[in-house]
């Protein structure tokens, strides 16, 4: 401790020392029209001789600011791809705002020149990266997921967008919030030709935000910034479809827009595994991944608006009704002795039909400069039905060990509701603020299972069958409230501190009841309470922190630093069968520093060390045998300790807007001690577990136990650069990844290890709106080394490559290409299966407008669809194969609404008219 406290004084001190420096700020606007320009390139100059010593892009709202900037005489110039350079002098003896800065757009005879110059894709300010909408080509009707899956760094990964190698969690529009955190949705809902630019970057939490000290909660964003005249009108996509085998699709996405004032209209019904609204049937690519046949039914909506200039609103609201017919095959090799194999074999069908509601709110109180009320509730109630069943199997790998067969139906319910509340103070001095936020939570769940299920043993004097009729019900009440109060003040011009008090209680309580059917049926037969498989839990986890935190902010680099101090109790009781109450107390010094470079205006490095601790789950805590399946039981473990990670995060991003060449590096580590894993028991013998339940031969015990010796590490890498020979874009990534898995077989600790090569590349068209092709593909080989049985070491690898080719060859005559092809080696005997998944349609556009589409589609081609994929675990390997969409055929019909507002310049009046 004395060392981070020294440090923090060490920061402190020399900050003082740094030579007084300036800011200079302003807006720039178009002339004649007062509309402020984005992404515009401010250049400072020395008077002197020229030399550029600072610069800025204007964000969303047309505004800039140059910090570090001494006394003297400078030149300030501005450069904006159609519009007249500026430039005017300026003497800084202060910080210095200019106001607003009117520039002209530059007229151009172009029966005199013709200018043609590669549009800049973008430019890196600070960890955000911007690009240029239109130097990206696309097709007219285009959603916005098609525009940004182009942008480098950005690259789908079994079926969730990512950038720079993290998950997108959401999307903005304009800078709010759009169909809260269903990235995909958010996507489709807009058309790629009414965006201006994108953003991408990590949006710091709310209470960062308000405070401007970063607490390291980020959450990677992506904002589109619509152009100024696709602001107000109605604009959207609506298609009909049906086809062979009775399979259909309906869909419509309908958005009416008036400025600040925005609502989104959403529905969807088809059973050809689409799961959210898409503007393109053809596509493939809407789960993660897509198992089962299922049926999708949809109404959502999405409501922004700024009612004054002091209060903001958005929301949004999705019922989804959706039917999954599984058929799922599993192969499970178990970790055990050198000396031992057991492999686990499994076929199931499962028949589930869900209800749910989900409900989100931001409101936004600004009654002053000063003050900020910000208030986020959430709502979802989930209501779902199971029919399923599964025989299973476990072996030796020569001889059969036991079998189960089980038919489950199930009733479960799902309530919850989470409250957040914020508000902000700032103090007439800059830099001193005061940060509230209370949180409340509130989740009820009910479940009732009937289930049947006939365990057989194999024993060396012959077989022995048990069979099981149960009932099976279980309540789950669960609330909390957390409280924190943050203070900041300035030290110095460059410094500011943090202090901050944290406190916090959690309340779960679980009850498990099973009864055996003596005679009879589950609903008038006669129930038994079986108490050896039923328990009532209740967990209580209070936890308080204080926190000490300090950073510095000068124009070329940022540091940070925080030292917090917890202290955590967690009260478990459990009143029934037998009453055992345990009460433990965890006391921690969580460090954390953060720091960021920037090497010039667009290229930096940011370096993050975050500690942690993780709680148990309570059915992790909760001591009561799990039967679901027979053959392979589990149970709860109230002794469990929190976890307690270290974790380091490296991010690089550079891009030159000169010649378009980017590179993105993104590297993370951690360390868990007290990591919360799998314990395994295997009996070699019939065992007795508990009182009256007998473990048979061959049969499994799964606990969670904390383990030490935890490792993970993972990194992606990136390199984008235009291919202009094909007016294209080429992106390369490279990644690698280790992780280091401690499991627990039969008291025996080992270590699954697993490392991970990959290497990929995409290729996008950037030719014209009548062309448009993506050629994408991702190459893995992974090696699995286990310390405990090396019998068990194994190598794979799996390639994916896919091809979307959009191409309209004659007189609104199109033909759409999207093509997967996967390559498996190395997985279980029967899952090496290799594919090619093919769509392919041909359309023709119809009305004056070509607004209207009729096409016919046929879905996988070739009759080959699969879908494989490989879990490791710390105590086992599984290969599993499901059920997939087979071929069919459609016909559909599509319509694109686009009916903008006529308030706007001549030009973009006339081409927006006659596009339309």
């Amino acid at each position: 401790m004395k060392y981070i406290l020294f440090l923090i004084f060490f920061i402190g001190t020399i900050g003082q020392v740094f030579s007084q420096t300036y800011s200079i700020k302003g807006v720039v606007k178009e002339e004649g029209k007062q509309e402020v320009l984005p992404f515009v390139n401010i250049i400072l100059l020395t008077s002197s001789d020229s030399s550029q010593i600072g610069g800025a892009v204007t964000d969303i709202d047309g505004r800039f600011e140059i910090s570090g900037v001494s006394l003297g005489d400078y030149l300030l110039r501005i450069q904006y791809m159609g519009y007249k350079g500026y430039q005017r002098n300026l003497v800084v003896t202060s910080n210095t705002d200019l106001g607003s800065i009117m520039i002209m757009e530059e007229a151009t005879d172009l029966n005199e020149v013709l200018i043609e110059a590669r549009r800049s894709t973008g430019s890196q300010k600070g960890d955000t990266t911007l690009f240029n909408a239109d130097a990206f080509k696309t097709m007219k009707d285009a959603s916005a997921q098609v525009l940004i899956e182009k942008l480098p760094g950005v690259n789908t990964e079994n079926g969730i967008l990512q950038a720079q190698g993290e998950n997108i969690a959401q999307i903005l529009v304009d800078g709010k919030p759009f169909f809260g955190n269903d990235v995909r949705t958010a996507l489709q809902n807009i058309p790629a030709e009414m965006i201006q630019s994108i953003e991408i970057f990590d949006q710091k939490s709310e209470k960062a935000q308000l405070s401007g000290f970063d607490d390291g909660e980020r959450l990677k964003t992506i904002n589109i910034i619509t152009k100024p005249n696709r602001r107000k009108g109605q604009f959207g996509k609506t298609t009909v479809g049906y086809g062979t085998d009775e399979r259909y699709l309906a869909g419509a996405s309908v958005n009416f827009f008036d400025e600040d004032q925005r609502l989104t209209v959403t529905g969807l019904s088809n059973n050809i595994n689409v799961l959210n609204f898409t503007s393109d049937p053809n596509a493939q690519d809407n789960g993660n991944p897509q198992e089962g046949i299922i049926t999708t039914n949809i109404l959502g909506m999405n409501y922004s608006n700024v009612w004054n200039e002091k209060v903001k609103v958005t929301g949004s609201y999705v019922f989804t009704n959706r039917e999954n017919v599984g058929i799922v095959n599993r192969f499970r090799e178990f970790i055990t002795s050198e000396e031992s194999n057991q492999i686990y074999s499994e076929t199931s069908t499962d028949v589930r039909v869900n209800n749910q509601h989900q409900a989100n709110l931001r409101l936004e109180y600004n009654p002053n400069e000063r003050n900020r009320f910000l208030y986020i509730p959430r709502f979802s109630a989930r209501f779902e039905t199971e029919n399923s069943g599964f025989f299973g199997q476990t072996d030796s790998g020569l001889n059969p060990i036991n079998t189960v067969e089980n038919l489950k139906t199930g009733n479960y319910k799902d309530f919850d509701l989470f409250n957040r509340l914020f508000y902000s103070h700032k103090f007439l001095k800059p830099g001193r603020t005061i940060t509230i936020r209370t949180t409340f939570t509130n989740g009820w769940n009910q479940d009732d299972a009937n289930r049947k299920a006939r365990n057989t043993f194999f024993e060396q004097n012959g077989e022995r069958v048990e069979n099981l009729d149960q009932r099976i019900t279980r309540e789950r009440t669960g609330e909390s409230w957390q409280a924190r109060v943050s203070y900041t003040e300035p030290l110095g011009e460059k410094g500011q501190m943090e202090a901050e008090y944290q406190i916090g209680n959690r309340k779960n309580d679980s009850d498990r009841l099973l009864f055996n059917v003596d005679s009879g049926d589950f609903e008038n037969g006669n129930l038994v309470l079986d108490t050896a498989l039923s328990n009532v839990f209740v967990s209580k986890y209070l936890t308080q922190s204080v926190e000490l935190g300090y950073q510095y902010i000068s124009e070329k680099y940022k540091i940070q630093t925080e030292l917090e101090y917890e202290d955590a109790r967690l009260n478990n009781n459990q009143e029934f069968p037998n009453v055992e109450v345990l009460n433990r107390r965890f006391t921690n010094l969580l460090p954390t520093l953060r720091m960021e470079y920037k090497f010039s205006a667009n290229t930096n490095i940011q370096l993050d060390y975050d500690t942690y601790t993780n709680e148990p789950q309570v059915w992790q805590l909760q001591n009561v045998i799990d039967n679901t399946n027979p053959i392979q039981l589990r149970t709860g473990n109230p002794e469990l300790d929190q976890s307690f990670t270290n974790q380091f995060r490296l991010r690089f991003r550079s891009n030159n807007p000169d010649s378009d060449k980017n590179w993105f590096l993104f590297a993370q580590s951690r360390f868990v001690d007290k990591f919360i894993s799998n314990s395994v028991f295997i009996a070699d013998e019939p065992t007795e577990i508990q009182d009256g339940i007998i473990l048979e031969k061959g049969s499994q015990l799964n606990k969670p136990v904390n383990l030490d010796g935890f490792k993970d590490f993972r990194s992606w890498f990136s390199y984008g650069m235009p291919f202009g020979w094909i007016k294209s874009n080429l992106n390369l990534n490279a990644g690698f990844g280790y992780t280091q898995r401690p499991g627990q077989v039969n008291d025996v600790v080992g270590f699954n290890n697993s490392t991970r090569l990959s290497t990929g590349f995409s290729l996008n068209s950037n030719i014209s709106d009548q062309v448009d092709f993506n050629i994408w593909s991702r190459s893995s080989y992974n090696k699995v080394n286990n310390t405990q049985n090396p019998n068990m070491n194994n190598d794979f690898f799996q390639q994916r490559f896919r091809v979307n080719f959009n191409w309209i060859i004659w007189e609104g005559i199109i033909y759409r290409l999207d093509l997967n092809h996967q390559i498996n080696r190395g997985l279980a005997q029967g899952f090496d299966t290799n594919f090619s998944l093919i769509n392919m349609s041909i359309g023709k556009k119809i009305f004056n407008n070509q607004r209207g589409e009729i096409s016919l589609m046929v879905y996988d081609l070739l009759g080959q669809n699969a879908n494989v994929r490989r879990n490791i675990t710390e105590t086992f390997i599984e290969d599993i194969q499901t059920n997939v969409l087979q071929q069919y055929l459609m016909l559909s019909f599509t319509y694109n609404l686009r009916r903008f507002s006529k308030g706007m310049d001549e030009n973009s009046y006339n081409e927006m008219y006659q596009n339309n």
